[in-house]
């Protein structure tokens, strides 16, 4: 046993914690946020969530047995406290590196989670699954769901609850109420939460009235009587009762910081036979200072160190494609007045600080309502601006019938900006942005783009605003590589970019696949091979003539690309191929696996999926019959 953690050392399952009393609970708890900090100071990952949620999970693991009784956590990154109390404290050190643990919710690690989780809004319906069949066969397992302030307001969150109230059987859902999502919550709901935080407790004045009332004469009678009066004295102090006007018993808001409340009522509320919601308020970065005044900075932080008390992160060599992004934005946005910019939650994930603070007026922030963000800049759109949806690729797929239905079917100039498409690194499967060509590329009249450095970003983004139809733009979580020799010529609609020629064969590239494409084809230069290399660009439309022109030359084209094959920008290639007639024996498609890679380092990732230049390289070398080199060294050519 160490000092350091003297209680969290005899914590070895969830059933330990019924052994330890108040003080030493407390104690645990910050020994829990200790370990947290120290691991994703040097290995990064979501900490000012998971440092204000220790006290509850400790609260929900002391109550229920999450053995048999079910846990759904929402998005799941603030799961490192039920991590450690469930048997992977000792693994803790590996958290988001290879082989690792994840940094969500991972059934593949314990039985204590019981689905992969990193979007909203999905917890709430998948325990209404669980709770539904649990009853229908026979098992009486208790069922909670742990849900953010920010995604209760998500559609399926609210779709979830509106089913939810059908139950008849226990069901809780815990609202972990910190006034944030990754950036400040936004919206009617969120102002809603502030007036309950701000108003003396409902429930707590109620069990007060009826503990006096137990014992004064004729108490019991005068109870009973003020039941009558309960709504329009919940409709005084909360305006309205959200919750409970959706089906739910409402409790709350309580302190979710006080491991004793919290298990006094987690205890009572767990035999309630229906649906009950517990508002719990908790603080953001509890227990580390710079993480409570900065909670969007250290959401999902990279690794830092403390120099003077103050966190210090290691600087960039090259800034990074978010940042790009965000800085064209603004820019653009300057010289264009009907430029808007929306995020759904994520200003800074997705690098639209600067926009915000040049241009307030035309930023909005939806909260995690992506679907509602594409819907919504369809009418902006439509009512001639110029709308901007900001997004990981991963949660577009959560608007994807708003694409097609507001955007693609009017023919709007929506534009959307993809932020880490491809392979992700650390937050792993649950968050690959691997499939947004695959189901953009179907909708007629959409544009699909490409940058391949921090000039194209800027000039793709330039030929997007200019357009009257959709277009989407991909780039991923990353440095921006070093930027391309030459001037970067202006983007053209369906035009390619030819980088260097080469008569034995071509590497066609679309987005930042151009730059292991242009390091492969200098080692092959050095074996005597001289490869072409041509940056795509676009997916949607391709260049028809420089492609067909590579295929039919006989000689090996090499498609490469950060998507998944099916239905990716090496399909399209192929589709133009049959269309022409041409012949793609001498085709060769890279992309990513039919499998969820998980997390480790991006660069990881791209060697796991043969994506590196070392692989890229040897796909070219065996398209290729073997000849022999000036220097009498056997080379494929």
């Amino acid at each position: 046993m160490t000092d350091k953690n003297k209680i969290l050392d005899r914590v070895s399952s969830p059933q330990s914690l019924r052994e330890l009393g108040d003080a030493e609970l407390k104690q645990l708890a910050a020994e829990i946020r200790q370990q947290i900090i120290d691991v994703v100071s040097t290995r990064g990952g979501h900490l000012a969530s998971n440092l204000g949620i220790a006290e509850l999970t400790i609260a929900l693991h002391s109550v229920f047995d999450f053995a048999r009784d079910r846990l759904l956590w929402d998005v799941g990154h603030q799961c490192y406290a039920h991590k450690i109390l469930t048997g992977r404290g000792g693994r803790f050190h590996t958290l988001r590196q290879s082989g690792g643990l994840s940094g969500f919710p991972a059934p593949s690690e314990s039985d204590y989670d019981l689905f992969a989780t990193g979007h909203a809004g999905t917890a709430i319906s998948t325990a209404v699954g669980l709770a539904w069949a649990d009853q229908a066969l026979g098992r009486d397992n208790k069922v909670v769901a742990v849900v953010g302030d920010a995604s209760i307001v998500n559609g399926v969150s609210l779709e979830g609850i509106n089913n939810a109230a059908l139950l008849r059987r226990q069901f809780l859902i815990v609202l972990n109420d910190n006034s944030m999502a990754i950036d400040r919550t936004h919206g009617a709901m969120a102002r809603a939460l502030d007036r309950i935080r701000m108003t003396p407790t409902y429930t707590g004045l109620r069990q007060s009235a009826e503990n006096i009332l137990h014992h004064l004469p004729l108490g019991q009678e005068i109870s009973e009587a003020i039941k009558s009066i309960k709504a329009g004295l919940k409709a005084s102090i909360h305006g309205g009762q959200i919750f409970e006007g959706l089906g739910f018993e409402y409790f709350g808001p309580i302190d979710g910081h006080n491991i004793h409340e919290l298990i006094r009522v987690l205890t009572r509320l767990a035999d309630i036979p229906r649906p009950v919601l517990l508002h719990v308020h908790t603080e953001k970065g509890r227990g580390c200072q710079y993480a409570v005044e900065d909670p969007c900075r250290f959401h999902s932080p990279s690794a830092w160190t403390i120099h003077g008390e103050k966190p210090v992160f290691p600087a960039r060599e090259r800034p990074s494609w978010t940042q790009v992004f965000g800085q064209a934005l603004a820019e653009l946005g300057g010289e264009d007045q009907r430029v808007v910019a929306i995020t759904a939650a994520m200003s800074d994930g997705t690098g639209l600080k600067a926009f915000r603070e040049q241009f307030p007026d035309r930023y909005l922030d939806v909260g995690i309502s992506e679907s509602h963000a594409v819907a919504m800049a369809g009418g902006l759109a439509k009512a001639g601006l110029r709308p901007v949806v900001a997004v990981y690729s991963t949660f577009l797929q959560r608007g994807m019938d708003q694409v097609f239905q507001e955007a693609c079917l009017q023919k709007l100039p929506v534009v959307l900006c993809m932020d880490r498409s491809g392979l992700v690194g650390s937050d792993g499967a649950v968050h690959h942005g691997f499939m947004d060509i695959a189901y953009l590329r179907p909708l007629p009249g959409i544009v699909l783009m490409a940058p391949a450095d921090a000039a194209e970003m800027k000039a793709a983004l330039r030929l997007a605003l200019s357009l009257d139809a959709p277009a989407a733009l991909r780039y991923p979580r990353d440095e921006v590589p070093d930027d391309i020799p030459g001037d970067c010529p202006p983007f053209e609609l369906g035009i390619s970019r030819v980088l260097r020629e080469g008569r034995d064969g071509t590497f066609l590239c679309y987005g930042v696949m151009v730059e292991p494409a242009l390091a492969a084809a200098d080692k092959l230069a050095e074996e005597g091979l001289q490869v072409a290399v041509v940056n795509a660009r676009f997916a949607k439309p391709l260049d028809a003539a420089q492609i067909s022109r590579r295929i039919a030359s006989s000689k090996p084209v090499v498609v490469v690309e950060d998507h998944v094959v099916a239905g990716g920008f090496g399909s399209a290639v192929l589709e133009l191929a049959a269309q022409r007639g041409l012949d793609a024996a001498k085709v060769q498609l890279l992309g990513l696996p039919d499998r969820f890679i998980p997390h480790a380092s991006r660069a990881e990732q791209l060697l796991e999926a043969q994506l590196d230049v070392g692989h890229l390289v040897a796909a070219m070398k065996a398209m290729m019959p073997v000849a022999r080199t000036r220097q009498g060294k056997a080379f494929p050519s």
